[in-house]
């Protein structure tokens, strides 16, 4: 078997000196065509415009972005939009045409000849509608959605027909010392633990439902001890309240105890300024060491602050 197998092996791979001369001179050929071929056979090199190219790639990026729900834009351009949303994006500045305008009352087509966005013009109108005036050539720049580059634009074209009327107007009545007699009403001023229903719906911005919130507050408080505290009704904007404190005073108040000697928790919780677990902490205090001989004891509670104690002392006695 082994002999049989030397056999195969010496038929098959025994060559003459000519053969393996002829294998030599094919590997020598072989390697010569790899690094030959390439180097004569290849393809013409192009040119390529590298202009040209950037501007493809710019256009591909501007296709891409605008196949996007989120379209970017220029936000040095754009710097009025508050945020960023699609809504407030700008595709492209309009410019328009420039000539002398009034913004009181330029018509809506004015404002598309000037270039201004269909929604800024909405903007605008709204304001006049509502009884809003340019006073000076600089209001335009307040304008919501009027583009920085835009208001400077038309800035210089802003003619205010209607202040320079009034401007001269003034300017032609003769003036007379002492005599000037304003038609305004006085602000009738009211004493906050004394008004009742109609007093307070004779304010501006309080209306019946209003007037009998503070009402009810004041009851369950016990009577206002200072202005300050009648902006804490429930439901009463802060807007209404300073449009109206300067109607408001509270002199000499007179207001409602609690006895802390001798109310229960549920007493005490019962004023809107107190907790539950502050309610309960006097009571328990006064258990464990018999009644206050001062109001002042409340602050060795652990949970009452100083400012907690000046805003509560009025409301409880011994």
């Amino acid at each position: 078997m082994k002999y049989w197998w030397s056999a195969i092996v010496k038929d098959y791979f025994t060559f003459s000196k000519r053969e393996r001369t002829g294998i030599v001179i094919l590997l020598i050929l072989a390697v010569g065509a790899f690094y030959i071929i390439p180097r004569v056979f290849h393809p013409p090199t192009q040119n390529i415009d590298r202009t040209a190219l950037i501007k493809q790639i710019a256009a591909l990026k501007i296709t891409v972005d605008s196949s996007s729900p989120y379209k970017s834009y220029d936000r040095e351009r754009n710097d009025n939009v508050d945020f960023y949303h699609p809504k407030n994006t700008f595709n492209k500045e309009v410019k328009g045409e420039l000539f002398e305008f009034d913004p009181n009352t330029l018509s809506v087509d004015g404002w598309k000849r000037l270039g201004v966005r269909d929604k800024t013009i909405q903007t605008i109108q709204n304001f006049i509608n509502k009884g809003y005036k340019f006073r000076q050539p600089e209001d335009i720049t307040k304008i919501y959605g009027l583009k920085q580059g835009q208001s400077e634009r038309l800035l210089p074209y802003v003619r205010i027909a209607k202040l320079n009327t009034e401007i001269a107007s003034v300017a032609a009545k003769p003036t007379f010392a002492n005599t000037y007699v304003s038609n305004k009403p006085a602000l009738s001023i009211i004493d906050i633990n004394e008004a009742d229903s109609n007093a307070f719906v004779a304010l501006p911005g309080i209306g019946n439902k209003l007037a009998s919130r503070i009402i009810n507050f004041r009851n369950r408080l016990g009577g206002f001890v200072t202005v300050a505290q009648l902006g804490e009704t429930y439901g009463l904007p802060d807007s209404t309240f300073q449009l109206i404190r300067k109607q408001l005073q509270c002199e000499h108040p007179v207001v409602a105890t609690i006895n802390v000697n001798t109310a229960d928790a549920k007493q005490l919780k019962a004023h809107p300024y107190m907790t539950w677990n502050i309610a309960n902490a006097i009571v328990r205090y006064r258990e464990q060491h018999g009644n206050y001989a001062n109001l002042l004891d409340l602050q060795k509670i652990e949970i009452i602050s100083p400012e907690y104690y000046l805003k509560i002392s009025p409301y409880l006695s011994l």
